[in-house]
């Protein structure tokens, strides 16, 4: 019974990770109808049903999510075990994906990229860029890259980038039309660009913090972005002043795009980590990254 379960049992898994029989056939090279037709045969063998289905969404039913706990995780250690046997090759190998905000990847994980795929042309990487706090574990991902803070307990954290600082920039246009702000509260009467949270889609509060005192600032304006080039661009437009990375408008502060407000009141703070499961057995692949980006740091 196992042998002609296996490959159903992949389809299933596949499928329920997806909630999509188009997904999950894309990621599985096959058609919709051989999917579910796969699913249909593991179901009436188990007699039981595991997915529901509607025209618009697939879900585990509840047999199917005791299933897919339950074996999901040993699926992926084979998976880990057949990736660390192609690697005793003469060369490094194997497939690594990772997940990484916006800001993450431009200034972290693509600088280390562009020399460590050159060196090692057999490990391929994927990178989804993604603001939000991805479950990498549910998502299938290797690891992830996020600020410190934002990293779960359960996790290996590794240190992969420098400290950097938030800052209030505005173009001098806007400065000389509006005042500059003397104070965090200060921006509470000029107009703000505003960033869209992308977990709960609340708007982020600026933080600032000056001799031992915190504080957060919710502000308004007529624009709000859930990307950061695009509240760059609004803020040299003279629109607005925008709450970004310092690193991210260098160029335009030195050549007098855009002016910084409040520089006393941004202090900086610990950089982007790496993370991961604790339980992950590491590929060669994947130990080889790891060190390339602590290098980077």
């Amino acid at each position: 019974m196992l042998k002609e379960n296996f490959n159903d049992l992949i389809a299933f898994l596949m499928v329920a990770r997806e909630r999509s029989f188009t997904k999950a056939a894309a990621q599985l090279g096959v058609s919709q109808s051989a999917l579910s037709h796969a699913i249909r045969g593991l179901e009436e063998r188990l007699a039981l049903r595991l997915l529901t289905r509607t025209t618009r969404s697939v879900a585990p039913t509840e047999a199917g999510e005791r299933l897919l706990n339950s074996i999901g995780p040993r699926f992926a250690e084979i998976e880990s075990e057949l990736n660390a046997l192609g690697e005793m090759r003469d060369r490094p190998a194997g497939n690594i994906r990772i997940t990484a905000g916006e800001h993450a990847v431009d200034a972290v994980l693509w600088p280390v990229l562009r020399t460590f795929l050159v060196d090692y042309p057999d490990i391929n990487v994927e990178i989804t860029v993604d603001n939000s706090l991805t479950d990498i574990v549910a998502g299938r991902f290797d690891a992830g890259i996020r600020l410190g803070e934002q990293v779960a307990k359960d996790m290996v954290a590794v240190r992969v980038g420098p400290d950097m600082r938030m800052v209030p920039v505005a173009s001098p246009a806007y400065f000389a039309r509006y005042g500059r702000p003397a104070t965090p509260q200060a921006l509470q009467n000029h107009r703000c660009i505003n960033m869209r949270l992308p977990t709960l889609g609340g708007l982020y509060a600026w933080e600032f913090a000056r001799d031992g005192r915190e504080i957060k600032v919710r502000v308004e304006g007529q624009l709000t972005f859930n990307s950061l080039r695009q509240r760059i661009d609004a803020a040299q437009l003279g629109l607005g002043i925008a709450f970004v990375p310092e690193d991210t408008v260098a160029e335009p502060l030195a050549d007098g795009r855009l002016q910084m407000a409040l520089d006393d009141w941004c202090p900086p703070f610990p950089g982007y980590y790496l993370y991961y499961p604790s339980r992950r057995q590491h590929t060669t692949a994947f130990a080889l990254l790891i060190e390339a980006l602590r290098r980077g740091a």
